[in-house]
């Protein structure tokens, strides 16, 4: 039994058997930790984790003027990897267990457990730091980062610190025009293996928190980028292109909602033509890119105003939180160097030993990635617009290529995918692989437009019916007696019918309210249920019209 004090928390204390560790809420074991009424504490301590607003320098509405000073912005970025187990035990991770149900003696960090490296965890690291055209380590170890907080059982995180397992790379990508346009690279500085923690849940009043054990474990890929960004913009859809690359190379899911993508953002600002670095500021809590340039924009501002009021002093090196209700960011913590956590090799794992034909074999299942993808439909003819669309979908670019292959007309395809399929996906909240329309049916249905089987309008109806019900463009076209009427004479008659019945309207038009072609153009459509072909419609109309009486 142990009881353990720190910093005005105490754990409740650990029995055995395993099988209660914690004491039991609502049949969940939780390990509750309750703030010590009797402990003082000086206005300067601010226990790790506890969010202390620092409202002095923090104006609701910051002035947004930066000109004079350039940003600086590095993005640290951690990926959970989709193993079935986590990265040194045989747990499984599944988002929104019940907590403290997944875990084990060697991810709760009990004494005389020894980890297990999960094999797949060194497969998708080699992948990704390809992916990010990195130098891989051919021979790389892991290593102890030591701290004391209670959602490490352990005591420490294994990690890489002096040798990571890819180093050196750079990512390209396209800024959407709304913002510019234009290509960018930015710099990889590395990328390393390392276990997540557990995660506290914290009381609404802040008497206690719940540590939830599940997450530990869990293997992650953190990816440290050069301080190359210079806007909330660039960062977000740096980000965003991180995102894209994991789901393409199907390492990871990437939700940020899920934790799945995590990206710590460092920002400082220099007067500009200044060679050294501003102080920089750890900023967190970003659930979401546009919450990152946001979150980005007002540090700036933040940063700048306190350069122009000369308390450039006050700008320490600290975390920060973001708020999203408040649209600003808050102190969390001062941020801890290098020497705090004390490094070392971890004597329990091996060396990572990479061999050339386990990097080949992985370098030949890359799949095409979003960079490589948007060039190529550039050179389809498509627009920007309509590649960036396309390509940040792995789902919508593989159904999309599928539909092409199938004989679909590319512009056409891309106008499909993005015009009414993106609608009604956005509505209903699915994906593109999970409505029952094919890429095949996309093609058919394009080419009966293309052929004139079928008006737009009538493919709208066959499109809506393929999504819901499924089925084929043929027999929905059958079914619904939907083929075109593309005779002339067969249109001619109806054209005939509806002058004749409209003889004060033809009167008119030939008075000189032309406007009245699409009143007759109307009934001669309602008249064919839709079916007469647009164009012919119009050319036979016109030429009735203007025929003298």
């Amino acid at each position: 039994m142990a009881l353990v004090y720190f910093r005005g928390i105490k754990t409740s204390h650990l029995r055995f058997p395993l099988i209660t560790p914690f004491p039991r809420r609502s049949g969940v074991p939780f390990c509750v930790m309750r703030s010590l009424d009797t402990q003082t504490r000086t206005p300067t301590d601010n226990p790790k984790g506890q969010v202390k607003a620092d409202t002095s320098d923090q104006p609701k509405t910051l002035e947004r003027n930066t000109s004079g000073f350039e940003t600086i912005i590095g993005i640290e970025t951690h990926v959970q990897l989709s193993t079935l187990t986590k990265a040194f035990c045989g747990c499984p991770y599944t988002y929104g267990s019940q907590p403290n149900t997944t875990v084990c003696p060697i991810c709760m960090g009990l004494p005389g457990t020894l980890p297990v490296l999960n094999s797949k965890v060194i497969s998708f690291a080699v992948k990704l730091g390809l992916a990010l055209n990195c130098k891989l380590s051919m021979r790389s170890k892991f290593d102890r980062k030591q701290y004391f907080y209670p959602d490490l059982p352990k005591g420490y995180q294994i990690s890489q610190f002096d040798i990571p397992i890819a180093t050196g790379g750079f990512i390209d990508l396209d800024l959407p025009l709304e913002f510019g346009g234009g290509h960018r690279r930015f710099g990889i500085t590395r990328v390393h293996m390392e276990e997540d923690a557990g995660k506290l849940l914290h009381s609404e009043t802040g008497s206690h928190s719940q540590l939830d054990l599940n997450r530990a474990g869990v293997p992650l890929l953190e990816i440290v980028s050069e301080p190359d960004m210079r806007s909330g913009v660039e960062a977000a859809e740096y980000a965003a292109e991180i995102q894209r690359l994991v789901r393409y190379l199907g390492v990871s899911n990437g939700n940020m909602q899920e934790g799945s993508l995590r990206c710590d953002v460092n920002v400082s600002v220099r007067p500009i033509g200044q060679s050294k670095f501003g102080t920089k500021v750890e900023i967190k809590n970003m659930n979401s890119f546009s919450a990152m340039n946001r979150a980005i924009d007002f540090e700036i501002s933040r940063q700048v105003n306190l350069h122009n009021q000369g308390q450039a002093d006050q700008i320490v090196q600290e975390t920060r939180l973001w708020e999203e209700g408040s649209q600003r960011t808050i102190t969390m913590r001062k941020k801890e160097g290098l020497a705090d956590y004390r490094y070392f090799p971890e004597p329990d794992l091996p060396e990572v030993v990479l061999t050339d034909d386990f990097v080949d074999s992985i370098l030949s299942s890359l799949p095409e990635l979003p960079e490589m993808k948007r060039r190529r439909y550039e050179g389809m003819g498509l627009s920007m617009q309509d590649v960036l669309f396309i390509a940040n979908d792995v789902n919508d670019a593989e159904f999309f290529d599928a539909a092409v292959e199938k004989g679909a007309d590319v512009k056409m395809a891309a106008n499909w995918i993005m015009g009414d399929i993106a609608a009604y996906l956005k509505n209903e909240k699915l994906s593109i692989n999970e409505i029952k329309l094919t890429p095949q049916e996309l093609a058919a249905l394009i080419a009966s437009i293309k052929g004139g089987t079928i008006s737009g309008k009538m493919g709208k109806e066959v499109l809506f019916e393929l999504i819901s019900k499924g089925g084929t463009v043929k027999s929905i076209i059958e079914k619904n007696d939907m083929v075109q009427i593309v005779d002339p004479s067969k249109i001619e008659a109806l054209v005939d019918k509806v002058l004749a019945e409209n003889p004060k309207q033809l009167e008119q038009f030939r008075g000189g309210k032309t406007k009245l072609q699409g009143f007759f153009a109307g009934q001669v459509m309602k008249v064919s249920k839709g079916k007469a072909n647009p164009m012919l419609l119009n050319k036979i109309l016109i030429e009735k019209l203007n025929a003298k009486s």
